[in-house]
């Protein structure tokens, strides 16, 4: 057995911009990069032809964007306006370290989100003090929750089968999306974190 946790909304709070693509336009200029006068508008506009549940990286989507304007930035450039941007405090939910050992204690442990930013998440555990066997993003799995590939993919990275793994999230179309891949979810509507040591004792 192992168990997967959905990050943002069920192990830690973040309080993202209310409007991102102003977050990120001012980390852009802070870099030199020149912000088209309609950035907001080219930020929410799609620029890729994806299957449905793939993820595009968030990197690329604003490269992508930028570039639909004329303007040409580097990865790097990109990348660290993003995180910047989306660098915000964290707090930890009640429950969650509890809820953490008591996994441990069953098997290897690890976390499932989706996130289009890479690195961000492994930021936000390390502020969060929080430690796993394994992260798998979206954006580095290539695939969305509810999908059944990104459910799959963690539970490749714990190293058990779907129908071995419990996975642990706040939302219930993404998160309760794993149970058409075979996979145990709890809901923390359901089962809230400070519960979850006691319905592990019980199975």
């Amino acid at each position: 057995m192992a168990v997967s946790f959905d990050l943002f909304g069920t192990l830690v709070t973040q309080e993202r911009p209310d409007d991102p693509w102003d977050a990120v336009a001012a980390e852009l200029r802070a870099r030199e990069v020149p912000v088209p006068d309609d950035w907001e508008a080219a930020y929410r506009e799609s620029h890729a032809d994806l299957e449905p549940g793939r993820e595009q990286s968030l990197v690329d989507h604003s490269r992508a964007a930028l570039a639909s304007r004329g303007v040409e930035a580097e990865v790097d450039v990109v990348r660290d306006a993003l995180l910047a941007a989306f660098d915000v405090p964290v707090g930890v939910r009640p429950g969650a370290p509890g809820a953490l050992a008591a996994a441990r204690e069953c098997g290897p442990v690890g976390v499932l989100s989706n996130c289009s930013l890479p690195g961000l998440a492994d930021r936000t555990l390390s502020r969060a003090d929080i430690g796993v066997d394994t992260v798998v993003t979206s954006v580095g799995c290539g695939w969305r929750k509810p999908h059944d590939r990104a459910f799959e993919a963690v539970a490749d990275e714990l190293g058990v089968g779907v129908g071995k793994l419990v996975h642990v999230g706040d939302d219930p179309r993404a998160d309760g999306g794993g149970r058409t891949a075979g996979v145990t979810v709890l809901l923390t509507e359901d089962v809230p974190l400070s519960a979850f040591p006691g319905w592990l004792e019980e199975r």
